[in-house]
């Protein structure tokens, strides 16, 4: 039989029977624990930074624990207690706010740049405005956000004092509740854009020309062939693109935390703050644990009804 056939001489003496031998079979085995090795530092990884610290949070939202004293059991209380806290309501709020907020904006100007830059793919200007506009996603979120609050702040600004030059007044971008969100999340794009962009450049890349160039002959320029032709061709990259984007947003810390502190009063703190502040600031670990259950099966359910969803407006070629 082929299974047996012997395609050379010779045994590896330093392997276990069951998978020394030169037969189809024999390096069947081998390659197969040759990829199992090759996968196991990441499945280790996986395992133990992420499904075990799920495992485990899933466990203490069930515990009343501060630290000092061993875990005891609290049943549901942690999260009725939740569904009941109105600042755990407020900060699901405003992640939800800023996060559509951010990633309507993300997606616009993703695009747009991404087309932008497409039309030089063959110019030394692509590289560069690929540079650009890729930099800041390599810089720490920490230094973004103290940076952009100083450009942001009311009196010493820098935007504010152009928009002086301009005769606008000054805007308090940071102190106020009904502006506060929007400049957490103008800033969160200009940190996160280069992520976005590069994915829909790739898309944007690898666009069938003949249509394009087949519905130009046919008259569709400009808007409307962006709005009929481009975009249901970019919508597979489209989808990609926004559940990154929701999953990474739903998760803001770096930006309102650093810039704010989750105000002025609570209207900028986000779901991560409040697990943030309930675990390390009041040492109830058990209760930060059950509003972080509820984030992540938030998290699973928007992402499930984006793919749900998907499957009326995203077209595969």
């Amino acid at each position: 039989m082929a299974s047996e056939t012997t395609l050379g001489s010779g045994r590896r003496n330093w392997l276990p029977a069951w998978l020394a031998g030169d037969t189809v079979q024999g390096i069947r085995r081998q390659r197969m624990v040759l990829g199992v090795l090759f996968l196991l530092p990441t499945l280790i990884g996986l395992i133990v930074f992420v499904l075990a610290p799920i495992v485990v949070a899933v466990a203490l939202g069930f515990m009343k624990w501060n630290v000092f004293r061993p875990p005891e059991f609290y049943g549901l209380k942690n999260f009725t207690r939740l569904f009941q806290h109105e600042l755990v309501g407020n900060s699901f709020s405003n992640t939800f706010v800023m996060m559509a907020m951010t990633v309507g904006m993300l997606e616009v100007f993703a695009i747009s740049l991404a087309l932008s830059v497409h039309r030089f793919a063959r110019s030394r200007l692509a590289y560069i405005f690929r540079t650009v506009w890729f930099l800041p996603v390599l810089l720490s979120g920490v230094s973004v956000a103290v940076t952009l609050s100083y450009l942001f702040h009311t009196d010493f600004g820098v935007v504010n004092y152009y928009l002086g030059v301009l005769g606008i007044d000054k805007v308090p971008w940071l102190v106020s509740s009904d502006i506060v969100r929007f400049s957490v999340s103008l800033a969160t794009v200009w940190r996160n854009l280069g992520f976005t962009f590069i994915i829909y450049l790739g898309g944007v890349s690898a666009l069938p020309q003949e249509i394009l160039e087949a519905a130009t002959v046919d008259g569709a320029r400009g808007l409307k062939r962006l709005w009929l032709i481009t975009l249901p061709l970019l919508s597979p990259t489209i989808l990609f693109a926004t559940v990154i984007d929701v999953i990474r947003l739903l998760q803001f810390f770096d930006e309102p935390y650093v810039m704010t502190r989750g105000g002025p009063g609570d209207s900028s703190r986000t779901t991560v703050m409040m697990v943030y502040d309930t675990a390390f600031a009041n040492l109830e670990f058990g209760y930060a644990s059950s509003i972080s259950v509820i984030l992540f099966l938030i998290i699973l359910a928007v992402t499930g009804f984006q793919f749900l969803l998907s499957k009326r407006w995203v077209f595969y070629q």
